[in-house]
């Protein structure tokens, strides 16, 4: 499937839902940008205090790192909520939000990206063009995650890399292709991310939908004639 087709599958998708991906997005934003500011405010005694420390504090430091982590979860979840709109769900954002209600499968997200992030980090050691195939190769983890619980976090690392063999150039190129309206959202101080952000993301599970997804079916194949 070429891109713009996927693309396309996306948009599709995404009609008649623009409304509650813009308002998750909204969340999202609030959740990640204005409440960490919130608390650091209040915590440095009001806003005139905040406004003249030269130093950000360690307390905020701190904070802001568990608080990183704690979204790792919900990130994901975002996601799998695109997803479900590829395969013509009607998720709602309680939904993105219930992924708190189980705990180890929340922890193993947080796990799984940690060391994923380890890894892309040792490749990059090497050069960045090596932490940039990792990347891609291990892009498709958390979707498998989300088919198969019963993946340990290696498994579904191992899985997405032999998923993604002759697939990296294309979604490299997929991802390239929403440079030119990233341009555009800047000329909109960032609120057209509101709209960008879910359109890349759904485009991004049609991807897995459509070219990940149906090697299961191969596999599958090669089993019985086995």
């Amino acid at each position: 499937m070429r891109i713009s087709e996927l693309k396309r599958k996306a948009l599709q998708s995404l009609g008649g839902k623009w409304g509650v991906t813009v308002s998750l997005m909204l969340l999202l934003f609030l959740i990640n940008l204005i409440f960490p500011l919130i608390v650091e405010v209040i915590g440095s005694g009001g806003f005139s205090e905040w406004l003249m420390q030269d130093d950000t504090p360690l307390w905020s430091d701190i904070f802001s790192m568990v608080f990183s982590i704690a979204l790792i979860p919900l990130t994901i979840s975002t996601t799998w909520f695109y997803l479900n709109l590829v395969r013509e769900g009607n998720p709602g954002i309680p939904e993105v939000f219930a992924i708190y209600k189980d705990g180890k499968t929340s922890f193993k997200l947080i796990g799984a990206s940690i060391l994923q992030a380890i890894f892309i980090f040792l490749w990059s050691l090497l050069l960045i063009i090596p932490g940039i195939i990792k990347a891609i190769a291990y892009s498709q983890q958390f979707f498998l995650l989300k088919d198969h619980p019963e993946y340990t976090v290696l498994e579904a690392i191992t899985e997405s890399k032999k998923r993604m063999k002759g697939l990296k150039w294309k979604y490299f190129l997929m991802h390239l292709s929403f440079i030119g309206w990233g341009i555009l959202c800047m000329f909109t101080l960032g609120i057209g991310l509101l709209w960008l952000i879910p359109y890349a993301g759904t485009t991004t599970a049609a991807f897995y939908e459509e070219l990940i997804v149906p090697q299961e079916d191969i596999d599958d194949d090669q089993e019985i004639e086995g």
